[in-house]
């Protein structure tokens, strides 16, 4: 398959980082299909007022990407960074045109959650604004495959989507992380 995308991966920094390794090592590297792009710990000053984050979000790394994928684990919904990374990146600007999006659920969503079927899930345990993606058709959700055609299908599907679906970013932005065990509106 010669569908190459960039990239950009959202997900909990200190508690997913080696999946997001492990995606960008078995599925960016094994057929040269995906380019990555991630913002990392330190990239960003988090002093900054969060407008200028997120403005740096999506001008700096969202900018030349064409489809975002959420690595969901157990505590992702609550990051107001990987709230901020969906919303600015379904966005479509002049300067910076929408993504595709989809959510990929690893297996620490399932050790978290242990009462939730594997190839399930409970809405209010992912990121709100991918739930509502999901909900109006423009984003789609999946386990954790590792099979890197199987990836890179999803997220060929994902950049398809992104021209004949329209995304919902009418969720207020997170001002805040938040807590608990699951979210309300």
């Amino acid at each position: 398959m010669g569908n190459r995308h960039k990239v950009f991966v959202s997900y909990h920094h200190a508690l997913d980082e080696s999946y997001k390794k492990i995606f960008e090592l078995r599925f960016g590297n094994a057929l040269g299909a995906l380019v990555m792009g991630s913002v990392n710990d330190g990239d960003i000053d988090p002093n900054l007022p969060t407008e200028t984050i997120r403005q740096k979000i999506r001008d700096e790394y969202l900018s030349d990407t064409s489809v975002t994928v959420v690595l969901i684990g157990a505590e992702t919904w609550q990051r107001k960074h990987v709230d901020w990374e969906i919303g600015s990146s379904i966005r479509d600007t002049r300067a910076n045109p929408r993504s595709g999006l989809i959510g990929i659920l690893l297996p620490a969503y399932y050790q978290r959650y242990t009462r939730v079927e594997q190839g399930r899930y409970n809405p209010r345990t992912i990121p709100p604004r991918l739930y509502d993606n999901i909900q109006c058709g423009f984003a789609a959700i999946y386990n954790w495959s590792e099979n890197p055609m199987t990836i890179q299908e999803w997220i060929h599907q994902a950049y398809l989507r992104k021209s004949t679906k329209q995304p919902d970013n009418s969720r207020a932005s997170f001002g805040k992380n938040r807590t608990g065990d699951e979210w309300t509106d």
